[in-house]
């Protein structure tokens, strides 16, 4: 699996690889790569040899080359498509919208909400992920020790931040807050966590819950660093609270099977993200994963989702069928 070593791209890819490999008698490799300026900033038709872009050794990308090739990332495509020129025994398979000719690859993963069509898409609701219950369970008891203290019922928090929509600012912030606080006025723990995209404003707003009924990680960072908060809260919640900015948070959360409660920026006319995520929420809501946050826990129950094991096995249905022609 190839990407360009960010995390949430990187996640993607190996959270499908690891499913292919859980499927079928794979060994997965990872490649991280990085392309000289001002080449990564330009389309790749300017590229010519993407290998000689590289900024590391070209040892990174060499033959021979491995018999399936899955790559995430704008970076990635020019070097899957290089590679199929060169091994055309190569499976190639791209995750999300490539930003190149779709034909170009013998299986493309995009979300649905991106819209793409053709014999060889296969779209899935979000976006891959490493998501399994082994992994939950394990990072649930690691976490446990720091959350004994919360009561039950219990809301793990997952924020988000500013995008091109919306820039999250010292009212929306302070909306959260309010919603929130209203949770522990009525015996809820909460456990909260941000991201790299999470401003100070919202931080800032947040500081008060790290008391009595309220766990902040990321004022916690004396947490034993074998335990993952994040996939460990996943497994403590009762409910999950996501902002509605983050593809990848909110279809983790879906994979789940517990209620899990949208909150949107600017309200419930859906502004603060795109037509194209707009359409990412109506599918998890479809499939009964997701209802917006109002401030109140409704119970409801529903099918985790699990698109990374559908997607990985049609990617070993039609990773055979290209072997037998």
């Amino acid at each position: 699996m190839v990407t360009d070593g960010r995390a949430g791209i990187e996640s993607q890819a190996i959270g499908l690889a690891e499913e292919v490999a859980r499927q079928a008698d794979v060994q997965v490799v990872k490649k991280v790569i990085s392309v000289r300026r001002p080449w990564r900033h330009m389309p790749y038709a300017f590229w010519g040899d993407p290998f000689d872009k590289l900024s590391r050794e070209r040892s990174l990308l060499r033959p021979p080359f491995p018999d399936l090739w899955i790559g995430c990332g704008r970076l990635s495509a020019p070097f899957a498509m290089a590679v199929k020129k060169q091994s055309p025994a190569t499976f190639t398979v791209q995750l999300q919208r490539p930003r190149a000719p779709i034909g170009a690859f013998d299986l493309v993963v995009p979300p649905i909400h991106d819209g793409l069509s053709g014999k060889n898409v296969f779209s899935i609701i979000g976006s891959p992920n490493r998501i399994t219950p082994e992994k939950l369970r394990e990072a649930g008891l690691q976490l446990a020790p720091y959350i004994e203290h919360l009561p039950r019922p219990r809301v793990a928090v997952l924020i988000g931040g500013s995008n091109r929509y919306n820039r999250v600012n010292e009212f929306q912030a302070g909306r959260l807050q309010i919603m929130l606080g209203d949770l522990l006025a009525k015996g809820y723990g909460l456990m909260v966590t941000g991201s790299r995209r999470t401003p100070e404003v919202v931080r800032t707003a947040l500081t008060g819950f790290n008391s009595e009924p309220a766990w902040f990680a990321a004022q916690n960072e004396d947490l034993a660093p074998p335990a993952n908060p994040y996939l460990g809260m996943l497994d403590q919640a009762d409910h999950i609270v996501v902002t509605d900015d983050s593809v990848n948070m909110a279809a983790e959360a879906a994979a789940t099977g517990k209620p899990v409660h949208v909150y949107h920026w600017r309200g419930q006319d859906g502004r603060s993200v795109s037509r194209k995520f707009r359409r990412f929420h109506e599918a998890l809501t479809e499939h009964g994963a997701t209802r917006s946050f109002s401030g109140l826990m409704d119970e409801w129950r529903y099918r985790p989702l699990k698109e990374t094991t559908r997607a990985a096995k049609e990617l070993i249905r039609r990773w055979r069928l290209f072997q037998k022609a």
